[in-house]
C-alpha cells in the first residue's frame, strides 16, 4: 500500500509541476508555455495624471499620438508643441552607451558594454529603448498644481547644453544637461552625471521661477514600457516582468501588468523612502530619492499596452526668481546583488528569490565567494554543490541507508506478495510485519530527502537570477552559463544520471510501479533540455555526489548495487 501511494503521489506531482508551471508563466504576464497569444505592439506614452486624480483623470491620445488632456481639472497639463529641432544625443562611458531625447530630456535607449545581445554576440544588450517593436523609457517632469498653466513636462522641447559625450581616459564622470525655455513662468534644468564604472546615474533637477507670480510645482519621475515579454525570452522557465515598489513600510511589492489594468493593485500610495522600479529577468530600471522626501507613489496603465510607475514630489511654493533644486537618481543596469545593496536599502530585492530568500541570499554570498577563489563561474557552482552534499552528508547517509535495508528485504517482499496476490488484506498485514521485523521505515529515506528540498530549490532561483550566468563560460563548448547547451551534451548526461540514480533505488514490488516511477524522471530530464547550462550543471553534480554516496552506504551494509531496471513488455 505505502509504494502504491508513493507512486500515486510521485505521478501527481510530475504532472502538477507541468500544469503550476504553465499557470506560472500566465500568471507573471506570460505567454502560456504551450499555445502562446501574440503580442502587441506598444504605441504612445503619455503623461502621468497628478496625485489624487482619480483613474479617469489619465490623458488620452489621438491621432497624431500626442497625449491629449483629460476632462479632470487635475489632469496634468501637457508640454508646449514641439517647436525646437528633436535631437537624439548618444552619450558613452565604459560600461555603457545611453541615447537622450531632446524632447523632455528623456533617456529612452541604454546598451551595454560588458552584457552582449544572445543573438549578436557583437552588440551590447539593450535594455531601455524606444523603437517601432519597443518601448521601456525613463521619463522626468513638471506638475502644476490645478488650473495652473502647463509646465515643462517630458514632451517639452529642451536645449541640449554643449559639452562632452564619452567619458574620456583618466576621467571619472561625465554631465550632460538639458535646459527647457520659459513655461509658465518656470524653465527646468536636468543634470545627468554618468560616473565610472557605475550604472546609476545622479539626475539633478532644477525648476526656477522665472514668472511675476508664486508657483508651487511638483516633479514626477517615470519609467514607462510595454507589457511584452523580453526579446529572448525562455518559454520553459517563468520570471518576472513588470513594475514593482519599495518602501520600508510594506518593503518589496511586484505588481502585475494585468492588475495595473484591472485596477487591483494594492501597494503603498505615499511614502518618504524607497523606490519604484521595472523589473524583468537580468536587468532592472529605478529611480531613487532620497529618504525623507515625501512622494505620492503611483502606477497605470497609459495606453495601448504601456504602462507607467513612478513618483511624485512636491517641491513646494518657489517665489519670482527663486529656484529649488531636488537630487535623485536612475538605476539602469544589471540587477548584480552587491552593487545594488550599495545604492539603496531593498533594491537588491529586484532580484527576486520570492519566498525563498532567505536561504538564496547566504548560498548566493558563498558562492560569490567561491568565485573569488576559483574565477570560474562553472566550477563554483560544482564546489558548490559539493559543499552543500558535505553539509547535508549524514541526512543523505540515513535515507540511503533507509533505501538499502529496503533493497535488502525487496526479495522477501516480491515472494510474499506473489505467495498472498489473491488475499490483499492478509498481504498488507505480512508486509507491515516484515516490515516491523526487518526494523525498516518505508518512508525512512523520504524526511531526510524533504528536509533538503528548500535548500536545492532556493539554489535552483540563485542560479536562474543571477545575471552573473550570462555569457560566463564554463569548459569547452559551454560559453554561456545561461544558455541552453548548443550540443544537448549536459542534458543527456543529466539524464542519463537520472535515470541511474532511479536504477539504484530500491523498485516497487508492483511491475506497473515500477514502470510508472521512471516516466517522472525521464520527463524531469527533458525540460532540462531547455534549462540554462548551469543550471543542468548544478543538477548533474548533485546526481553524480548522490549516485556515489549512495553507492558508497549501500557496499558498507553488504547490499551490493544493482540496476533495477523496469520491463516493459
Amino acid at each position: 500500500m505505502n509504494d502504491i501511494r508513493r507512486t500515486i503521489l510521485w505521478v501527481i506531482f510530475g504532472f502538477s509541476m507541468v500544469l503550476l508551471w504553465d499557470q506560472w508563466q500566465i500568471f507573471n504576464g506570460k505567454n502560456a508555455t504551450f499555445f502562446p497569444k501574440p503580442v502587441t505592439t506598444p504605441a504612445v506614452v503619455a503623461t502621468p495624471a497628478a496625485p489624487g486624480s482619480s483613474a479617469a483623470a489619465v490623458p488620452t491620445t489621438n491621432t497624431t499620438g500626442v497625449p491629449s488632456p483629460a476632462s479632470s481639472p487635475a489632469a496634468v497639463p501637457l508640454g508646449a508643441p514641439a517647436t525646437a529641432k528633436r535631437e537624439k544625443l548618444l552619450v558613452s562611458t565604459d560600461v555603457f552607451s545611453l541615447t537622450f531625447d531632446t524632447e523632455g530630456g528623456s533617456l529612452v535607449k541604454s546598451s551595454f558594454n560588458k552584457f552582449k545581445d544572445m543573438a549578436d554576440k557583437n552588440a551590447g544588450f539593450v535594455l531601455l529603448d524606444e523603437s517601432a517593436g519597443r518601448v521601456y523609457v525613463a521619463q522626468t517632469g513638471l506638475i502644476a498644481a490645478s488650473g495652473g498653466a502647463a509646465l515643462p513636462t517630458h514632451k517639452t522641447p529642451m536645449t541640449a547644453v554643449p559639452g562632452e559625450r564619452t567619458l574620456a581616459t583618466g576621467q571619472n564622470e561625465l554631465v550632460v544637461k538639458f535646459e527647457s525655455s520659459d513655461l509658465g513662468g518656470v524653465k527646468l534644468v536636468k543634470t545627468y552625471t554618468l560616473k565610472r564604472g557605475a550604472y546609476d546615474i545622479s539626475v539633478r533637477h532644477e525648476v526656477i521661477n522665472t514668472g511675476t507670480a508664486t508657483v508651487s510645482p511638483q516633479l514626477y519621475m517615470q519609467l514607462v514600457r510595454d507589457g511584452n515579454p523580453p526579446v529572448g525570452e525562455s518559454a520553459f522557465y517563468s520570471t518576472f516582468t513588470g513594475p514593482a515598489v519599495y518602501t520600508e513600510a510594506k518593503k518589496y511589492q511586484k505588481i502585475e501588468f494585468k492588475d495595473i489594468e484591472k485596477g487591483k493593485v494594492e501597494v503603498e500610495k505615499q511614502a518618504t523612502n524607497g523606490y519604484v522600479a521595472m523589473v524583468q529577468h537580468y536587468f532592472a530600471a529605478s529611480w531613487l530619492l532620497g529618504d525623507g522626501i515625501k512622494r505620492d507613489l503611483f502606477e497605470r496603465k497609459v495606453d495601448n499596452n504601456l504602462y507607467a510607475v513612478g513618483m511624485i514630489t512636491a517641491m513646494g511654493d518657489l517665489a519670482p526668481g527663486a529656484s529649488k533644486t531636488i537630487e535623485s537618481k536612475l538605476f539602469v543596469g544589471p540587477q548584480e546583488e552587491n552593487t545594488l545593496e550599495k545604492l539603496s536599502p531593498g533594491l537588491e530585492l529586484v532580484k527576486d528569490y520570492g519566498w525563498l530568500t532567505i536561504l538564496a541570499k547566504p548560498l548566493y554570498w558563498l558562492l560569490d565567494k567561491l568565485h573569488g577563489f576559483i574565477q570560474n563561474w562553472g566550477w563554483s557552482i560544482v564546489a558548490l554543490v559539493l559543499l552543500l552534499k558535505i553539509a547535508f552528508y549524514w541526512l543523505n547517509a540515513k535515507a540511503y541507508a533507509s533505501m538499502a535495508k529496503m533493497k535488502a528485504i525487496n526479495p522477501k517482499i516480491m515472494e510474499m506478495r506473489e505467495r498472498l496476490k489473491d488475499k490483499p488484506q492478509e498481504m498488507q498485514q505480512q508486509m507491515m510485519k516484515i516490515y516491523k521485523d526487518e526494523k525498516v521505515n518505508p518512508m525512512g529515506g523520504c524526511f531526510p530527502i524533504m528536509v533538503q528540498i528548500p535548500v536545492f530549490i532556493a539554489l535552483y532561483w540563485v542560479l536562474l537570477s543571477s545575471v552573473e550566468m550570462r555569457g560566463a563560460p564554463w569548459v569547452l563548448w559551454i560559453n554561456d552559463l545561461s544558455a541552453p547547451d548548443p550540443y544537448f551534451i549536459l542534458p543527456v548526461i543529466m539524464t542519463l544520471t537520472t535515470m541511474l540514480q532511479t536504477a539504484l533505488n530500491p523498485a516497487p514490488p508492483d511491475p506497473m510501479q515500477a514502470k510508472l516511477m521512471w516516466f517522472m524522471p525521464l520527463i524531469f530530464s527533458v525540460m532540462f533540455f531547455f534549462f540554462p547550462s548551469g543550471l543542468v550543471l548544478y543538477w548533474i553534480t548533485n546526481n553524480i555526489l548522490s549516485i556515489a554516496q549512495q553507492w558508497m552506504i549501500n557496499t558498507r551494509m553488504g547490499v551490493p548495487p544493482q540496476f533495477n531496471l523496469p520491463s516493459f513488455k
